[in-house]
């Protein structure tokens, strides 16, 4: 659910309610079950109770205005709830990109590093494209299905090249929309029994005509033993990747052991994607790159010296990583590191050059706490 400002009013209101009528945790548990779930016997019961209080004789004159101010808080919050999702309904609708096609390949084909994933969707890409030609040459055309498993460690691009293929595959004709839904596996399972399919329908509805990403997909059968939720997700969500085929594209990511996992938890679920992409964890050098790339992008030069220890931190980190290793997400935090202390050293300057704005150098580069070997050696 989105963040809405009148969830804490709603709950604090039935809560004292609640309290001034002893209804035993009856009205906090029917407003929790709205404002987790828009649960809607719960909203009617919360209709019904606050109405009859307000129209009761010899009902206290607190008790009624807590009744009314709780149904006129039930009404603001599902107002609010309506504006938000109509909001959302007119952004995915909307065709920001304004990206050409061939643009759109030079930007995935650009990135560091990932060969042989951006051969496959090149290949892919290519495929789709020449059967939508053919389709509209009258031609025998078997586009198939267009959904995909990327499997590799975090940071390994997989969100960057999804984000991509869903705006070539508007280019190209495959997509009406192109636009990108990303959720986990709090946006797709509730808490309550039957509301799982409710949640699962309603973010299909937001993702047709474009991509829906789901990261960490394993997630939704990690307890597939007792978690009934899960397999209600599950269901849904294998029928919707059949129902809606033709204009959607469906990407499952996450840890490739896991996703195994996954997809052995439903009979039916891995015959519904027909690409399986392996994403794998970047070099040193490659990590370097990217940190180099990125501050050039923003008017940054690293010195000889800090680069040397750079690389050697990158190293370092690739030879000794383990599960936890973070890959391009790692280059993000050494770049929001090396900005920070860049600023705190050029900001005691009383005039600084353009050069000093711009240049990082050795002392900006702190080791970080993920290895204190490291910081012994390159110190």
């Amino acid at each position: 659910m989105k963040d809405n400002i009148f969830k804490t009013e709603l709950l604090d209101l039935a809560s004292k309610l609640d309290a001034v009528t002893n209804s035993c945790g009856e009205l906090i548990m029917a407003a929790n079950a709205v404002v987790e779930e828009q649960d809607h016997a719960s909203t009617i019961y919360l209709v019904r109770k606050t109405s009859k209080l307000k129209d009761t004789d010899g009902v206290q004159k607190e008790v009624k205005v807590l009744a009314v101010s709780l149904k006129d808080s039930l009404m603001k919050f599902y107002g609010y709830l309506h504006i938000m999702e109509a909001n959302d309904q007119f952004k995915f609708q909307r065709d920001d990109d304004t990206r050409t096609l061939s643009e759109l390949l030079d930007d995935l084909n650009k990135l560091i590093g990932l060969e042989v994933v951006k051969s496959k969707v090149n290949d892919l890409i290519a495929y789709q494209k020449v059967q939508v030609l053919r389709e509209q040459q009258g031609m025998h055309s078997q586009k198939g299905t267009l959904h995909m498993a990327f499997t590799g460690n975090p940071g390994t691009g997989k969100t960057t090249v999804a984000r991509i293929v869903g705006r070539i595959y508007k280019k190209i004709g495959l997509l009406s929309k192109g636009h990108f839904v990303e959720v986990s596996r709090t946006d797709l399972i509730a808490g309550y029994q039957g509301q799982t399919a409710l949640k699962v329908k309603k973010v299909i509805e937001q993702s047709k005509g474009g991509v829906l990403f789901i990261d960490e997909a394993y997630s939704i059968t990690e307890n597939d033993h007792s978690d009934s939720y899960g397999r209600e997700c599950l269901t849904e969500l294998t029928k919707a990747l059949e129902d809606y085929r033709d204009d959607l594209v469906v990407i499952v990511a996450g840890y490739s052991k896991p996703m195994e996992h996954f997809f052995a938890s439903n009979p039916g679920l891995k015959s519904r994607f027909n690409t399986f992409i392996e994403f794998p964890d970047y070099s040193a050098n490659e990590l370097y790159n990217m940190l180099e790339k990125l501050c050039a992008s923003n008017d940054y030069i690293m010195s000889a010296d800090v680069s040397q220890r750079v690389l050697a931190f990158f190293k370092e980190q690739v030879e000794a990583k383990n599960e936890n290793f973070a890959n391009g997400r790692l280059v993000r935090n050494i770049y929001d590191d090396l900005v920070m202390n860049h600023a705190r050293r050029v900001a005691t300057y009383e005039h600084p050059t353009r050069e000093n704005l711009a240049l990082i150098i050795d002392e900006d580069f702190s080791i970080p706490h993920t290895s204190s070997k490291l910081g012994q050696n390159l110190n």
